[in-house]
C-alpha cells in the first residue's frame, strides 16, 4: 500500500471539510423551517407573557383564536375555537357573541366572516375594575391592506373578557 502525500491529503480533508460545511449550510435552514417553502418567515423570533396582565390575556385569547379558526381543515379547530371562548369569554359575552353571528352571519370574535393574517393587541387604558384593550386585524398582506379593529373589555379580577365590539 502506498501512502498518500502530505499535501494530498490536506487537500482531501480540505475539500471533504467544505462540502461537509456547505451541505449543513444548505440542510440548516431548512431544518430550522426557515426555507423558501414557507410563504413568509416569521417576523418575531422570541415571544413571552403573562397571565396576570389583562392585554397580555387578550392577545392570547386572539392568537389561539385566530389560529383555531384559520386552521378550518383541522378536524379540532372548531371545537378549540369554543373551548377558547369559554375559557377567556365571560358568558355574558359569549351571548353576545352568539347574538352578533345570528344576526350577521359573521364571526362574533372578529366580527367578519372571514380570517385575519396578522393581529396586534396593545392596551388602551383601565377603571372601574376593567381594562380595556384594542385589537388591529390586518386581513391581507400588501400596502393597502385592509385593517379593522376591536375594542375588548376585560376584567381585572377575573381576566375574563366581558364585551367586544368594533372600535369606532
Amino acid at each position: 500500500m502506498r501512502k498518500m502525500p502530505v499535501r494530498s491529503r490536506r487537500t482531501l480533508l480540505t475539500a471533504v471539510t467544505v462540502t461537509a460545511g456547505l451541505s449543513l449550510a444548505a440542510v440548516t435552514p431548512a431544518l430550522a423551517g426557515t426555507g423558501a417553502s414557507h410563504a413568509r418567515p416569521a417576523a418575531v423570533s422570541t415571544a413571552q407573557g403573562d397571565p396576570r396582565n389583562a392585554t397580555q390575556r387578550v392577545a392570547d385569547f386572539y392568537g389561539a383564536y385566530i389560529d383555531s379558526v384559520w386552521a378550518a381543515d383541522d378536524p379540532a379547530a372548531a371545537a378549540n375555537a369554543k373551548a377558547l371562548r369559554a375559557f377567556y369569554l365571560s358568558a355574558a359575552a359569549r351571548k353576545k357573541a352568539g347574538a352578533y353571528e345570528k344576526k350577521n352571519h359573521a364571526d362574533g370574535i372578529l366580527f367578519a366572516q372571514n380570517v385575519p393574517v396578522r393581529w396586534k393587541v396593545h392596551y388602551t387604558g383601565s377603571g372601574m375594575g376593567h381594562s380595556t384593550s384594542r385589537v388591529t386585524l390586518t386581513w391581507s398582506d400588501g400596502g393597502d391592506a385592509q385593517v379593522t379593529r376591536i375594542d375588548v373589555q376585560s376584567d381585572l379580577r377575573t381576566l375574563k373578557i366581558t364585551a367586544l365590539k368594533p372600535a369606532d
